[in-house]
C-alpha cells in the first residue's frame, strides 16, 4: 500500500473511476477540479488468484468472476485500441451467443452463493453508463457484491434494459449483499475467468479481499 498521493485523469477506455468521481471528460477542467480536491484515505480491493493463473491484484473500481470475466479476457487488445468501449459491446453480442454461463461456488460471511457472475464493486458505475453495484462507496472499507444467480443467455439479454435504467437492484436471480471478503471456486470442469478493473486476471479459485488504509486518492467534492 501506498502513501503517495493519487489523482486520475479521465483518459481510458471506460473512464470508470473518473465517473464515480465526477470529473468532466475535459482534461484541463477535470485538472483545475482535482488540483482542489482533498485527498483522504480509501481501501482498496485485492483480488488473489490460483497461483499457476496469475499474481494478485489490486483494483480500486470493480472486479468479476464468470460472464464478465469471459467477455473481457476475450476482448482483443488492438480492437480495444481501436474502438475503445465498443470493443467490450460487440464481444459481449457475441459471448451471449457462444458462453455457457457455468455456475461457480461463492462464499461469504452471509453464507455460499451459486452465481454464473459475480461483480465486486468498490464504485457504483460499472462501465460506459451502466452502475450495477450502486450502494458501493470508496470512502468506506467493504464491497457490495452483485450476483447473477442464473444460467439463461434469454434471462441475459433481458437484463440489458434493465442495466441501462438502473433497475437491476430487485430484479429476479440478483442478488446485492455488503462484504469485505468473498472466495469464488469452480464446482465443474468449466474454466471460470475473472477480470480486475477491465484487464484480465486470471481464473477460479480467487479470493477477493479489502485492504483498508490502502491509497491517498484525490477525491473532489460534489458539484
Amino acid at each position: 500500500c501506498s502513501q503517495v498521493p493519487l489523482a486520475v485523469l479521465p483518459s481510458g477506455t471506460a473512464n470508470v473511476l473518473a465517473k464515480e468521481l465526477g470529473l468532466p471528460w475535459n482534461l484541463p477542467r477535470a485538472a483545475a477540479r482535482i488540483a482542489a480536491a482533498p485527498y483522504r484515505r480509501i481501501a482498496l480491493g485485492l483480488a488473489i488468484p490460483e497461483k499457476s493463473s496469475g499474481e494478485p491484484r489490486y483494483f480500486l473500481s470493480l472486479a468479476g468472476a464468470g460472464a464478465d470475466g469471459a467477455l473481457v479476457s476475450a476482448v482483443r487488445p488492438e480492437i480495444k485500441l481501436k474502438a475503445g468501449i465498443l470493443a467490450y459491446w460487440q464481444e459481449g453480442f457475441r459471448q451471449l451467443a457462444r458462453y455457457k454461463f457455468p455456475l461457480f461456488r461463492t462464499m461469504m460471511a452471509d453464507g455460499p452463493i451459486d452465481a454464473s457472475l459475480v461483480i465486486v464493486g468498490r464504485t457504483k458505475h460499472y462501465g460506459g453508463p451502466f452502475k450495477i453495484t450502486t450502494e458501493a462507496d470508496l470512502l468506506r472499507p467493504e464491497f457490495e457484491l452483485a450476483f447473477v444467480t442464473t444460467r439463461s443467455a434469454w434471462r441475459y439479454i433481458a437484463y440489458l434494459p434493465l442495466l441501462w435504467a438502473g433497475k437491476l437492484r430487485g430484479t429476479r436471480h440478483v442478488r446485492f449483499f455488503k462484504a469485505s471478503s468473498l472466495h469464488c471456486a469452480s464446482t465443474t470442469s468449466s474454466t471460470i475467468l475473472i477480470q480486475v478493473d477491465g484487464e484480465p486476471a486470471g481464473c477460479l479459485p480467487v479470493d477477493f479481499r479489502i485492504v483498508p488504509d490502502a491509497l491517498t486518492l484525490a477525491i473532489p467534492d460534489p458539484v
